[in-house]
């Protein structure tokens, strides 16, 4: 009766200075060296440029050429379809076949990646450009070659701006260009593009 009235307060054994306790800043800071985060540092990379030489221009379009075949090819398939969409129905029917024909072969040398018998006789290098070839030659023997060529007159241009401009995402290491003299004080020639990083820690190591 006689703590009737009276305000208790809790004892020290009650409090609760656990690190998961999120609300106690002291134990939630105990333990943790913060000097050892840094602020992210947020950099606006530009995926175009302009080649510092010639040189390097004609071997960024080689490395993008290859590395992009397949979205450009996607590209340029995309305007021809919808050219031939009004009046060349026939033309359209063959560009499809022959599209599947070619997305059959692509997925059966992926199916037998190991397989060298396979890739030995069915060279994709010698099978996709007859398939290219192929077609050509039933797109103007359906009266659409006409399509094709300004298609083509159309689209490479873009294409080749891509293929000249576009930096790829794995080069990160500028080199200066095939005139003027080698790299740094090597004198070595330089290849005048970017290297990627693999090739650049395999280096230091």
């Amino acid at each position: 009766m006689a703590s009737h009235g009276a305000i208790q307060r809790p004892s020290a054994a009650t409090r609760s200075d656990s690190p998961l306790d999120s609300s106690n800043p002291r134990a939630s800071t105990a333990g943790t060296n913060w000097s050892n985060f840094k602020r992210a540092e947020f950099k606006l990379v530009c995926p175009f440029n302009i080649p510092s030489s010639p040189e390097a221009a004609a071997l960024r379009i080689i490395k993008n050429l290859s590395h992009f075949a397949l979205y450009y090819t996607h590209f340029v398939w995309i305007i021809l379809f919808i050219s031939l969409i009004p009046k060349r129905k026939l033309s359209l029917i063959l560009l499809v076949i022959m599209t599947y024909i070619g997305s059959l072969f692509l997925l059966l040398l992926r199916a037998v990646p190991s397989s060298n018998i396979v890739h030995k006789i069915l060279d994709k290098r010698v099978v996709l450009p007859l398939i290219f070839v192929a077609t050509v030659v039933q797109l103007v023997v359906t009266d659409a070659g006409l399509h094709l060529l300004v298609t083509l007159a159309g689209s490479l241009p873009f294409v080749l701006v891509h293929a000249v401009l576009w930096v790829r995402e794995d080069f990160s290491v500028e080199e200066e260009g095939y005139v003027g003299g080698g790299r740094g004080s090597g004198g070595d020639g330089a290849s005048g593009e970017l290297l990627p990083l693999v090739q650049e820690s395999s280096s230091m190591v």
